[in-house]
């Protein structure tokens, strides 16, 4: 106690923390650096915008290389030390989770406030008064995006309108020129697992995320890609039965093996004659429990555990499809697509312990054996899995990405179907009516939010901005045609053409971003700008562990 009370109030702070520690404080030391750190990872990102955006090829930790230009899977991979940067990484994050788009507008548009603020700090504004500033802003924000609903999807369960309103989300990955494939197979796949009542429209229409599945096959063209009404599992059936059709299926969460006594028991044989006849019982006591199973009418067994040489060999006797599961979650996902239940004991099903399948087949793909169960009809499956084709490894793993969130985007529609227009023409119209907001401060009110509400409105430009860079046009003459385009009145579905890199109206191409997926990467931008800004001392104390490692080593 006495020495931990011996504190040299000479040493200031260095007295009082452990050895060690680091700290950072005061403007320059501490607000402008975390400025500076989001604005660098928010630039290292900000290439990845749009469909015309490049590529980064990470290598992780484990040497794992990843090609996409997807900003969550980049930025997930990546240890960010920082802890500013990290802010803005994890709201990136919540984003994906809550919403799977619109991850790279978060942190382009984060950084591109944060970048801003620099310059009013700079200028002699205190931070407290661009806090407000873009507090203000952002409310505003809210009061004016709701009348930028350019369309809303009045049928949810229309296929067409769903496509159409999930478009620009796949093409913005890289799969850029098959959205129009991808939106079809992700719509379908939707549409598959939602019940009869939901499709017919007496309740609103709610997608489990985990019913549509992806299963990947290494393999010609990403247009091969099929949607399957059921499950795929990718491995082979244990037996020489490969198919059968109006399937009758048996699905048991334990091993097909003969049970093994809980207490340790010896047997003890005198003759040989009592060996055979020890094999022999347990033999016909397999062969009449497999023998009762095929007796009920099953004619597929699954099962999560192992399958003895026995049981597999009276499995081929009464002409059984036998299949092993290893997953709990696949074993789970399998009684979804036949409607039924796991048994938990080994021994002939009731008739409501049992499954319907359409056709449980064995299929070669690209030379691999994989199992199907396909259902006919939709009401007969809760379970819908794209089957995704691609040339490399990583133009498939960045196919499912944006499956994954087309899945998102279709799972946020069914909830609110508003539409806002695309290629930047919200950014253009909400920065226009902005500043416009801000001139209004000026004159009325004389406040210094006017400055903060004023680069809020410029932050805007980042988007159409960036559309342009990754076009390959000069960003400087690109902006001023777009801002010119949004003069007028009426014009506020202008945007920028990546294919002309000119502007034109993005409502007229079909061309819509998600309202309440934008609106939540926007409040999620904000508050982590202002999350940052609000920071004016960084203590950071010592890592634990020992001395790090020296780097490189003789002759190097």
């Amino acid at each position: 106690m006495a020495k931990s009370m011996g504190y040299n109030q000479a040493k200031g702070m260095q007295g009082m923390l452990k050895d060690g520690h680091k700290t950072f404080q005061g403007v320059e030391g501490n607000i402008l650096k975390n400025c500076d750190a989001a604005k660098q990872i928010a630039g290292m990102v900000q290439t990845s915008l749009g469909p015309n955006g490049m590529n980064k090829l990470v290598v992780n930790h484990l040497e794992k290389i990843m090609v996409t230009s997807d900003c969550a899977a980049i930025v997930n991979e990546l240890e960010v030390q920082h802890p500013a940067a990290k802010i803005l990484v994890l709201a990136a994050g919540m984003q994906q989770n809550e919403y799977g788009d619109n991850t790279n507008l978060v942190m382009s548009f984060a950084g591109e406030l944060l970048k801003l603020a620099e310059d009013l700090i700079k200028q002699g504004l205190h931070v407290a008064e661009i806090v407000s500033g873009y507090e203000r802003a952002f409310e505003k924000v809210k009061e004016l995006l709701p009348g930028l609903v350019s369309k809303t999807v009045q049928d949810p369960v229309d296929g067409q309108q769903m496509k159409d309103a999930i478009r620009a989300v796949l093409a913005t990955k890289q799969c850029y020129g098959n959205e129009d494939l991808l939106a079809s197979l992700v719509v379908d796949a939707a549409m598959t697992t939602l019940s009869p009542a939901m499709r017919a429209g007496k309740v609103p229409p709610k997608l489990n995320l985990d019913s549509v599945r992806i299963a990947k096959l290494r393999g010609s063209a990403v247009d091969q890609s099929t949607v399957i009404k059921g499950m795929i599992v990718l491995r082979d059936a244990e037996g020489s039965v490969k198919r059968v059709k109006d399937a009758k299926v048996v699905v048991y969460g334990v091993g097909l093996e003969a049970s093994s006594t809980e207490a340790k028991g010896t047997v003890l044989l005198k003759s040989a004659k009592e060996l055979l006849d020890y094999n022999k019982s347990e033999e016909k006591k397999m062969e009449e429990m497999i023998g009762a199973i095929a007796a009920t009418g099953a004619n597929v067994l699954i099962s999560h555990g192992s399958i003895s040489e026995m049981a597999a060999h009276f499995c081929e006797k009464f002409n059984l499809m036998v299949i092993k599961i290893q997953s709990k979650f696949d074993l789970r996902r399998i009684c979804g697509t036949l409607n039924t239940v796991a048994v938990v004991r080994l021994g002939p099903p009731t008739p409501e312990e049992m499954g319907t399948c359409s056709v449980v087949e064995v299929r070669e793909v690209g030379s691999r054996k994989i199992t199907v169960f396909q259902q006919v009809e939709d009401e007969d499956t809760s379970i819908a899995t794209i089957v995704v084709r691609a040339s490399t490894e990583n133009v498939i793993n960045d196919i499912e990405r944006a499956i994954d969130d087309g899945i998102h985007a279709v799972n946020t529609l069914y909830s609110d179907g508003r539409l806002l227009t695309g290629a930047g023409a919200v950014e253009l119209e909400m920065s226009k009516r902005l500043k416009a907001y801000a001139q209004d401060i000026a004159v009325k009110q004389g406040s210094l939010d006017q400055y903060a509400v004023r680069k809020f409105a410029d932050a805007f430009d980042v988007t159409p901005r960036t559309l342009a860079e990754n076009s390959g046009c000069d960003p400087s003459s690109s902006m001023h045609e777009l801002h010119n385009s949004h003069n007028a009145d009426g014009t506020e579905h202008m945007g920028f053409d990546i294919d002309s890199t000119k502007p034109f109206n993005a409502f007229d191409a079909g061309v819509y971003d998600i309202y309440a997926t934008k609106l939540n990467a926007l409040r999620l931008a904000c508050d982590a700008a202002i999350t940052v800004l609000r920071v004016d001392q960084i203590v950071m104390s010592k890592p634990a562990g020992g001395p790090k490692k020296p780097q490189g080593g003789p002759g190097m």
